[in-house]
């Protein structure tokens, strides 16, 4: 079987989906925020507010590879714009650009890497979509759902219990063990590693 080329570039730019400000740090849509945030904590990496960019910046080394890190400012909604302008800038196709964001549709405590597709009516996605097209890749960071549609923007707005904040961040922790590989361009090895120790980690629990 033939192997997409989109998938084995290696990631030069991750994006972090959220709204800026306190009234929404610490909420459900700010997943990607908070992802990006740690890794840059991790590595060392110090973000700056690039207005060009409109957004906050840092730059990681892992193995040699360089890697940028991306918070819009520009709010959910217009975070297609942001993320056009520096990869505009660095010259970095769709297919070398991760996108972490909430997910409605996956458990709390989860996380799944996801190569193109729809934007699922993710209103940073839909943007996304809109500045680069479908073909890059997303690290899916479990929410869960309110249950009805109605509820979902309050929701998404919300901070989230506590048991289920520490369930998000672990979920979080296990993704970024995965940032090497997908920095290297090993997207398969990624996937492999957080989709079977999210397997494992149910199993566990059951």
């Amino acid at each position: 079987m033939a192997v997409n080329p989109v998938q084995t570039l290696p990631i030069r730019l991750i994006v972090g989906l959220g709204n800026p400000g306190p009234r929404y740090s610490d909420t459900r849509h700010n997943a990607g925020f908070w992802f990006v945030d740690r890794l840059a904590d991790d590595l060392g990496g110090s973000f700056r507010a690039e207005s060009r960019f409109e957004g906050e910046i840092a730059r990681i080394t892992i193995g040699g590879a360089v890697c940028d890190l991306l918070k819009p400012l520009t709010f959910m909604n217009k975070s297609g714009n942001a993320v056009q302008k520096l990869a505009g800038f660095h010259k970095i196709p769709p297919g070398q650009i991760l996108a972490v964001h909430d997910e409605l549709d996956l458990p709390v405590g989860t996380a799944r890497l996801k190569m193109g597709g729809g934007h699922g009516g993710h209103n940073g996605l839909r943007d996304l979509h809109r500045h680069l097209g479908p073909n890059y890749a997303r690290l899916r960071i479990g929410i869960g759902h309110p249950g009805i549609r109605e509820a979902v923007i309050g929701y998404v707005l919300e901070r989230p219990p506590r048991a289920e904040e520490m369930a998000m961040r672990e979920a979080i922790g296990a993704a970024l063990e995965s940032v090497p590989d997908l920095v290297t361009g090993d997207w398969d090895k990624a996937v492999r590693s957080l989709h079977a120790r999210a397997v494992s980690d149910k199993e566990n629990q059951s």
